[in-house]
């Protein structure tokens, strides 16, 4: 058994990742639950026991094995302190994403990457994730060169805030009424928002340069070009991703589907004919990846399209990070070495 902490435990994510652990039968000894000053005494119930939230401290790490960040700027401020403590750190933040010191994990992907970890595993960026997990399969066989995306991402993805703003703005426009926007930079209910995060270097968003070099770094191919639009869509749960493939050769649909089907934690749901393809209503509380759609493009000779939707709570974060968890068992590499 393993002592587990999960800081941001009251979150979006972090009560994602108390259900997977539950679900997944992960074994925790002692679990301490975490979070800012203004959750701490929230009671969360695990296993049938209630665990009394603390505020998150360096002293919560005394004696604990492996921390679990949700994400927010607790990782920057205490992800060290938990090293210094003896924890391994699986962090859903940004912040050690691109630090050639820390591994960027997806396990169906680069699994063995979790070995040479200093203290601190990054979880990737949700829809980063979802993207990587098809790309490997199509890599493993094709090749790839260029990737083009456009997300479309749920809101949840901004926190429970967000889920709220949804809620109420929908039922506020459905009144006749008004909801200002406060989570998000434009009303979302009924509406597209064609940017997420802030604004970088050439127009495009942080979240669109998440995709470029996370996915570089996954894949170890700092060669791969990737461009990505990323859209705010209003849905509660699940990433949808339009993925553009050209590839170092030529793979028909066919073969690509029995690719991907025969790859860890892909489902492909491809029938056109039926009606059948991926959408979040029916993805939603999943660990898979759904991939349908599956076509080859019409203007380029080595290029796919393929249309790609999972759960971002679970695969995009906490699954993602409880498997990651997991790794470290498998391959006995808990310790720092």
């Amino acid at each position: 058994m393993y002592n587990v902490v999960v800081v941001g435990a009251t979150g979006a994510v972090g009560r994602e990742i108390l259900k997977v652990l539950e679900e997944r039968n992960f074994p925790v000894g002692e679990l301490r639950l975490c979070a800012t000053a203004r959750s701490a005494g929230k009671q969360v119930v695990f296993r049938g026991q209630t665990h009394t939230v603390e505020e998150t401290t360096p002293e919560v790490f005394e004696g604990m094995d492996i921390a679990l960040f949700a994400g927010g700027a607790a990782s920057k401020e205490f992800g060290p302190a938990a090293v210094e403590k003896g924890c391994v750190v699986i962090d859903n933040s940004s912040h050690f994403r691109l630090d050639p010191q820390v591994p960027l994990v997806v396990p169906e992907v680069n699994p063995e990457d979790v070995k040479w970890h200093r203290g601190i595993i990054a979880n990737p960026n949700c829809s980063t994730i979802i993207m990587v997990v098809p790309l490997k399969a199509i890599k493993d066989v094709a090749g790839v060169k260029r990737v083009v995306v456009s997300t479309y991402q749920a809101v949840s993805g901004a926190g429970l805030e967000a889920i709220e703003e949804l809620t109420a703005q929908t039922k506020a426009v459905l009144e006749g009424g008004e909801y200002p926007p406060k989570v998000f930079p434009y009303q979302i209910a009924f509406n597209l928002i064609p940017h997420i995060d802030v604004f970088q270097e050439m127009d495009y968003t942080k979240e669109e340069w998440k995709m470029v070099r996370e996915t570089r770094k996954i894949l170890h191919d700092e060669r791969l070009a990737v461009t990505a639009t990323t859209v705010r869509v209003p849905v509660y749960r699940c990433h949808s991703e339009a993925i553009n493939v050209e590839t170092e050769e030529k793979i028909s649909a066919q073969r690509a589907r029995e690719v991907l089907a025969a790859f860890p934690g892909i489902v492909v749901m491809d029938n056109p004919a039926q009606k059948e393809y991926p959408m979040p209503l029916y993805c939603a509380h999943r660990d898979e990846v759904f991939v349908g759609r599956i076509r080859e493009d019409n203007s380029l000779e080595r290029g796919l399209n393929f249309w790609v939707v999972a759960d971002q709570l679970r695969k995009g974060a906490a699954t993602n990070a409880v498997q990651i968890a997991e790794l470290l068992l498998e391959y006995r590499c808990l310790r720092v070495k």
